[in-house]
């Protein structure tokens, strides 16, 4: 969450340390406030289940301990199928359009406000609601008009008016001020306008705004995507203990993202009909995803890890999928549906967001962090914690995991 300190785009930037603070109070609350509770209510807690000493054994029975083992004979088909499934669903990405939407995009509905601007533009050019503002020196204020008004895609220009040493001047689009075309007026107008010697001019307004903070949520988007992989890389190298295992995991979580947003774009074209998404979309999706997902990654490795230092890397895998796989489809479930609430919200932006979340987070802890990262887990074996000492503790062969399976299956 600090990485979006790094962006352009000031909602983005402030975004980051608000993100981060919650994250530390929520820490401080899970140790301290949580276990309190836990010694206050001890295993009253788990009503209406009571765990006693002497349960079985947790990891040798349950759907999750029947999914590692079914795995295990045959992990590189498992994986290599997955993954080119999550490829075929990462092509929708193709027909992603996040290149802003517009003002009646933005809402599911029709509100008054463009119920309104649809009728002053039947009436009136279509940018009259939002001109175009260019400023500068009150000396070059004629030739600045000038330049203003020979603008391709500008139909009026109001006489310089001048105040506290600026001269002030406001032109109306030919063009729907939330469009592409008006974008690119925009960019004509800086460009004539900044071409008048002495002129010092600077253009505003509405469209100019729009213009600029698509530009920035586009450097944003090319600056934190790598920035934020890579802090993930190393914090995952340092609590693992190894190299194979973060590279690998991060291009999992990687994999994941563009199949949610694949999938995402293909519902907001073909079934929803939204016009586009928003230019932050992309980030703020990798974002959440990347986070919980390294979450998830962080749950199931540190298990598996405990256990292969207890036995192998390969019956690690299968015990650490056994332990975890519940907590993490649990923990998926809340959250797809902590964000699924945001589609009640009649905001384009808002339904999107909370849509791609919540089906990405289901994808991660069903899919792809109990299935693939298992399959991988399975099939790499020790090499996945290369260079620790782990890489040198000999494993089963998948074939002879085979040999357990029927063994294993039957006790669960």
């Amino acid at each position: 969450m600090l990485m979006l300190s790094f962006a352009q785009l000031g909602s983005t930037k402030g975004l980051g340390p608000v993100l981060a603070i919650g994250v530390a109070v929520g820490v401080l609350a899970m140790l301290t406030l949580l276990p309190a509770l836990l010694v206050i209510f001890p295993r009253g807690v788990f009503w209406p289940y009571r765990p006693a000493y002497g349960s079985a054994e947790p990891t040798t029975r349950g759907l999750w301990a029947r999914v590692g083992w079914a795995i295990a004979p045959r992990p590189r088909l498992v994986w290599v199928t997955t993954a080119v499934i999550l490829g075929i669903l990462a092509l929708g990405l193709t027909g992603l359009k996040a290149s802003g939407l517009t003002n009646a995009q933005s809402f599911r509905g029709h509100p008054d406000s463009v119920a309104g601007e649809a009728v002053l533009a039947a009436h009136f050019p279509a940018g009259a609601g939002e001109p175009v503002i260019v400023i500068g020196r009150p000396g070059a204020a004629a030739p600045l008009r000038a330049a203003f008004a020979a603008t391709p895609g500008i139909a009026h220009v109001t006489p310089p008016v001048t105040r506290a040493g600026y001269a002030f001047l406001q032109g109306t689009l030919t063009s729907p001020p939330d469009s592409q075309a008006a974008y690119t007026t925009i960019d004509r107008v800086r460009s004539k306008v900044h071409a008048v010697p002495g002129g010092h001019a600077l253009v505003g307004g509405d469209t100019a705004i729009n213009l600029d903070v698509n530009r920035a949520s586009a450097h944003d988007n090319k600056l934190l995507l790598p920035l934020i992989l890579g802090v993930v890389f190393v914090i995952l190298a340092i609590l693992l203990r190894a190299l194979v295992a973060p590279l690998i995991l991060t291009a999992t979580v990687v994999l994941s993202f563009a199949a949610a947003l694949g999938v995402s774009a293909f519902f907001f074209d073909h079934v929803f009909g939204f016009g586009g998404a928003d230019t932050s979309f992309p980030l703020l999706v990798f974002v959440f995803l990347v986070a919980l997902g390294i979450d998830y990654n962080i749950f199931l490795m540190t298990r598996v890890r405990e256990e292969a230092h207890k036995r192998d890397a390969r019956h690690g895998a299968i015990v650490g999928l056994a332990a975890t796989g519940g907590v993490i489809t649990s923990a998926g479930f809340v959250l797809a549906g902590t964000f699924a609430v945001l589609a009640t919200i009649p905001s384009t932006f808002l339904t999107e967001l909370g849509f791609a979340v919540a089906f990405g987070i289901l994808l991660d802890t069903i899919v792809v962090r109990s299935v693939l990262v298992t399959a991988l887990n399975l099939d790499v074996g020790r090499w996945m914690w290369w260079p620790s000492k782990l890489a040198h503790t000999r494993d089963p062969a998948p074939a002879e995991l085979g040999h357990e399976r029927a063994d294993a299956l039957a006790g669960a």
